[in-house]
């Protein structure tokens, strides 16, 4: 199999895990319905940046440990899950509050570390470097450029799916009154709460 067989390969068994809504997804709607389109920036950096970290993670092999670990494996998706749920919380509070809103670099900053850590602490995410991706890597070829390639070529795929969302979104959020945008960033953070508890009861 070639570099570019195993990309495409990779990329078409990949792009069902990243069409279906999660973390990054949900929170791309809240941000960029209630504060425009410059709020997507911060949450795909986050996203991408979380897939290097699983990258990095499977190739020095710790993923894999945690994955054979059914006590450590239980730990991470906990810790996942009561962050969707805490994140859910603190959103639906902040959209009854809206004069607890932070400035825009800050909301930026924590659009990233969100969207960060909610791939970072998604056990799921991890599996995906561990089982589907070593279907594509050649054995006899060095490791690391591999992964690298094939993780940066899902980070393309999934920048380019959620920026593509952020036009519909942006669009649709120029037609939405400030009350239409309440009640979407609480769909967005009950969204995020039933993650959690899917998370932690999966």
């Amino acid at each position: 199999m070639t570099r570019s067989q195993a990309v495409l390969g990779y990329l078409v068994a990949v792009f069902p895990l990243v069409a279906t809504p999660g973390a990054s997804f949900t929170l791309l709607v809240q941000r960029v319905g209630t504060a425009g389109r410059r709020q997507a920036l911060p949450v795909v950096l986050g996203t991408v940046c979380g897939l290097y970290v699983h990258a990095s993670l499977a190739v020095l092999g710790l993923s894999a440990l945690v994955m054979r670990s059914s006590t450590a494996f239980a730990t991470v998706r906990l810790a996942g899950a009561a962050y969707l749920v805490g994140l859910g919380g603190w959103s639906w509070f902040r959209a009854g509050h809206p004069g607890t809103r932070r400035a825009p670099r800050a909301g930026r900053r924590s659009g990233y570390l969100q969207a960060l850590l909610g791939n970072v602490l998604n056990p799921k995410a991890a599996s995906i470097f561990l089982t589907l991706l070593p279907q594509f890597l050649d054995p006899h070829r060095a490791l690391l450029p591999q992964v690298l390639l094939l993780a940066t070529a899902q980070a393309v795929l999934v920048s380019a799916w959620l920026l593509a969302w952020t036009a519909v979104l942006a669009r649709a959020a120029g037609f939405a009154a400030g009350r239409a945008k309440a009640v979407l960033t609480r769909v967005g953070a009950a969204v995020l709460i039933a993650l959690g508890l899917r998370t932690a009861l999966s």
